[in-house]
């Protein structure tokens, strides 16, 4: 493992920010009652949920992950990214306004308005389980390994407490309102930090993807052929849509964010900053990761990508800068995890057993569910590099369980006929299948890529559903009511925002969003 050696200097202004963060994180907490600990009282402005939500979704797995796969495979990996913008504008027209008409606290709870409890109970405990044993420990287990390239004789375990200490010392206190605030300094140092970093690699080697793309390599390619390991090309258009909805739309961890919105077009314009912001990843990741073959060559693991870059490119001063931008991305997914996790416990499970719990009894059980969670996460996270099959494993389940629960949602907002009875069945049989896949995939579906296996599993819960919802009776008025898409209400919201001013339409920063994702397809065809 390499050694990444880092002066006092660099250490300074880590730990400055790293107080900064807890300190202006608790001056912001919210926790009066559970609207205020659990939404933010849902009041937050449009750029503060843009922000929030972008420093949310850029986790371990993004910025380390990523740039070791552009290493690897080139910028194959951004298709990911570029086709979540377009998810995001099909969320913030469709979704996110019967999401927010709904009043629901957890994404789990808008399947029960539309459904029933059976569904939301199954997808709450799909959440968690997910949450505490992926996520958060993953988040944890990636925060360790990259301090021990600093400090390699630091124990491992010590240093997943500090970091669980880190999150959990503003999140549960002031819960969500303290997440999103901190969320927002995180968002200015990550993107800075980043900005930083793609500058000197670009100064380094800059040349050498410029070579790249003039010579046409296959590295510089978003359009692969359809045997291409990394992303088929038939893969960015029948399968990363559908793990792109259940990442931006059905994602507690994220949308809880935009439940905090004080109102339905600030949350959408939110989630439209956060496509552009995400957009920039193209640079700040993507790029520089296929830059680093040429600056690094012969990594033997991908993953020391990111943390190789920040420790040879940065000099000193700056380097802290990148560290607390690396730093920003591994804490705010872990307390947003750690906040998703506790108000899918509360709402979803606790408040149906005691059903005369005030608000303020929530807020005390939703700050001892963070503790358990946290608790939990730091225990498995040094854990995680001995069963690395296992949760292998698991993650292949959870992409073969997520078409399902899409299904579900789709069918659910834009089929009247859908009803409780079809949704659960659905669910079940794709949980079903995945167990199944997880043995004989290969019996069923040979080497075909895992974005083209998706699909099928889609379109198979698709027609469970639906054929299962005719054998009963038709779901109630009240079952329809802010959980069906109405194309009377968008005809008549298209034609008020008209008459407004046109850089107050989100549709018109829809459009501008689509056509740049239509423009960097075409110039990495």
């Amino acid at each position: 493992m390499e050694k990444i050696s880092v002066g006092i200097i660099d250490i300074i202004i880590v730990l400055i920010y790293v107080g900064a963060i807890i300190l202006w994180a608790l001056k912001k907490g919210k926790s009066a009652d559970s609207q205020s600990y659990f939404l933010a009282g849902r009041s937050m402005p449009w750029w503060i949920v843009g922000l929030s939500l972008f420093a949310a979704s850029i986790s371990s797995t993004t910025l380390i992950g990523q740039s070791g796969d552009a290493y690897h495979t080139g910028l194959a990996v951004f298709n990911y990214n570029l086709t979540g913008v377009v998810v995001m504008i099909f969320f913030a027209i469709f979704l996110l306004p019967l999401y927010i008409k709904s009043k629901v606290f957890t994404i789990p709870e808008f399947l029960e308005k539309r459904y029933d409890e059976r569904s939301r109970y199954y997808f709450s405990a799909i959440c968690i389980i997910g949450n505490i044993f992926l996520d958060a420990a993953g988040a944890l287990y990636a925060a360790a390994l990259i301090i021990k390239l600093i400090f390699p004789a630091a124990n491992l375990q010590l240093i997943v407490i500090i970091f669980a200490l880190i999150a959990a010392s503003y999140t549960i206190p002031g819960g969500l309102s303290s997440a999103i605030n901190a969320e927002l300094i995180q968002a200015i140092i990550l993107i800075l930090g980043s900005v930083l970093l793609t500058c000197f690699c670009f100064i380094q080697g800059g040349d050498y993807f410029v070579e790249l793309f003039q010579d046409n390599n296959i590295l510089t390619k978003l359009i692969r052929p359809l045997d291409d390991p990394a992303t088929p090309w038939p893969g960015l258009i029948v399968g990363m849509p559908i793990l792109g909805i259940y990442f931006w739309a059905n994602n507690q961890t994220l949308v809880q964010r935009v439940l905090s919105s004080k109102s339905i077009d600030e949350g959408r314009r939110g989630v439209i900053l956060t496509g552009f912001l995400t957009i920039s990843t193209l640079f700040i990741i993507a790029i520089p990761g296929v830059i680093a073959r040429n600056l690094f060559p012969g990594l033997e693991k991908p993953d020391m990508v990111y943390p190789s870059m920040i420790l040879n490119l940065m000099p000193v001063g700056l380097l802290g800068i990148s560290l607390a931008a690396l730093l920003s991305a591994l804490i705010s997914t872990l307390s947003a995890i750690m906040n998703a996790t506790s108000t899918l416990f509360t709402m979803d499970f606790y408040s149906k057993l005691d059903k005369r719990s005030d608000s303020k009894n929530l807020v005390k059980i939703g700050k001892i569910t963070s503790c358990v969670v946290i608790l939990i996460a730091a225990v498995w996270a040094p854990q995680i590099g001995k069963f690395g099959s296992l949760l292998k494993y698991y993650q292949e389940m959870l992409s073969y369980i997520s078409p399902p629960i899409v299904a579900a949602f789709i069918l659910g907002v834009f089929n009247k006929r859908t009803n409780a009875n079809g949704a659960f069945i659905g669910l079940i049989s794709g949980l079903v299948v995945a167990v199944l896949l997880l043995f004989f995939k290969t019996h069923i579906f040979g080497n075909l890529h895992f974005l083209l296996i998706v699909p099928f599993l889609f379109t198979f819960s698709l027609i469970v559903i639906y054929i299962a919802s005719l054998f009963s009776s038709k779901p109630s008025i009240e079952k329809l009511t802010n959980t069906t898409f109405s194309k009377e209400d968008f005809i008549e919201e298209y034609y008020s925002l008209k008459g407004g001013a046109w850089y107050k339409n989100y549709l018109v920063w829809s459009f501008i969003l689509l056509i740049i994702c239509a423009l960097i397809w075409f110039i990495f065809r």
